[in-house]
């Protein structure tokens, strides 16, 4: 087998067990938050934008999807978070259902007031876990003050910020793309 063919066959097998993972991750999702995937409302979510692009029905599958890695690697330093609760509480965090971005269809300061709008809407859909309630209501600590009860909580915090960044830092770089692009047009 040449160099190049052993290169070929590595990057096989990485994607192979790539999509093993992404497949197993999907599994989980559906398993502990299939009714909610399923939901009209949160199915509308795919209508918000919530990061540059992205709209909130993304952004929070993603947010599930990053806890549940995340939450391996924390298993295998002994730290134990209940799989089910991060789950149903990563696609609930953002479930405040409005138009953020429209500053007539909330109150002021969205950041601050989101979390208790999100624990509202799913309380009145869900039977929520004490566990779901925490992650939700205080997703965006530190802005909401009081500090994370739970493990789960805390992987909600960081994962939220950590995707938030991912998304709008690709939705700057694909404008900054478009501007010198369009600049390039301009000067010829």
């Amino acid at each position: 087998m040449t160099k190049d063919e052993r290169k070929e066959q590595k990057r096989k097998e990485a994607f192979r067990k790539w999509a093993r993972q992404h497949a197993k991750l999907r599994r989980n999702l559906r398993k502990h938050g299939g009714d909610i995937l399923q939901s009209g409302n949160f199915k509308s979510t795919n209508s918000f934008i919530q990061h540059g692009s992205v709209s909130v029905h993304s952004h929070s599958i993603r947010v599930a999807e990053c806890s549940l890695k995340l939450e391996k690697f924390l298993e295998k330093l002994g730290i134990h978070c209940h799989e089910r609760d991060l789950v149903r509480g990563a696609l609930l965090h953002d479930y405040f259902l409005y138009d953020w971005h429209d500053k007539y269809s909330h109150e002021k300061l969205h950041g601050f007031h989101h979390p208790n709008v999100a624990l509202e809407n799913a309380s009145r859909e869900y039977q929520l876990t004490p566990r779901e309630r925490d992650i939700i209501r205080k997703h965006m600590w530190p802005l909401t003050l009081k500090f994370p009860k739970y493990a789960e909580s805390y992987v909600i915090v960081c994962i939220d910020k950590y995707t938030a960044m991912l998304e709008i830092g690709s939705y700057l770089g694909q404008k900054m793309k478009e501007k010198a692009k369009a600049m390039r047009t301009k000067q010829h």
